[in-house]
Formats: C-alpha cells, sequence, structure tokens
C-alpha cells in the first residue's frame, strides 16, 4: 500500500447548502502523495494537517492551484512528506 485516504463520517456534514467530510489520509513505503476521494460531487476547497511530534518545514499540499477549485470531488491529488499522515476537510456539493 502506497497512499491511502479514508472518510471518518460515513454521511457528509451540512452548513447550509455546502457539505463538509473529514477523514485521514497517509503513505507508506516512501510514497509523496496520492488522490483523496472527499465523498463530494464537487470539492471546492480542502484543507490538510499533517500529523507528527516535531514542526515540519514541508507541509502537505493539494496540487490544484486555488483558482482551479472547485474541482472533481472524487480524486484530488494532494503532495506530502514521504510517509507522512494525517487529516482532512473538505467542504463542497
Amino acid at each position: 500500500m502506497a497512499f491511502s485516504a479514508t472518510p471518518l463520517d460515513k454521511v457528509p456534514n451540512k452548513i447550509g447548502d455546502r457539505k463538509i467530510t473529514v477523514g485521514i489520509w497517509g503513505n507508506d513505503s516512501s510514497s509523496t502523495g496520492g488522490d483523496i476521494n472527499t465523498g463530494l460531487r464537487v470539492c471546492e476547497n480542502l484543507t490538510l494537517q499533517e500529523q507528527g511530534t516535531t514542526v515540519s518545514t514541508a507541509n502537505p499540499v493539494v496540487s490544484a492551484n486555488p483558482t482551479d477549485f472547485p474541482v472533481d470531488g472524487s480524486a484530488v491529488t494532494i503532495v506530502t512528506d514521504a510517509d507522512a499522515k494525517g487529516w482532512y476537510i473538505a467542504y463542497g456539493r
């Protein structure tokens, strides 16, 4: 297994006409990212938080430019340090 992303909530939370999903992502085997299926039809924002015990100079990033959003929620690509893991929050429809 290289990259995986797992939703923590089975049903998206709603705020008005928008949905929020949360989950975890992780790399192993020296992997440096992959696609997150947010569970949303359209993802308007994706926030990433890397787990760790020290401050990292490199943070996980979404490969799309902010102006590219909204994007297809089934495959939002992120780039991370090798073997990193953390949480995501996705916002959209």
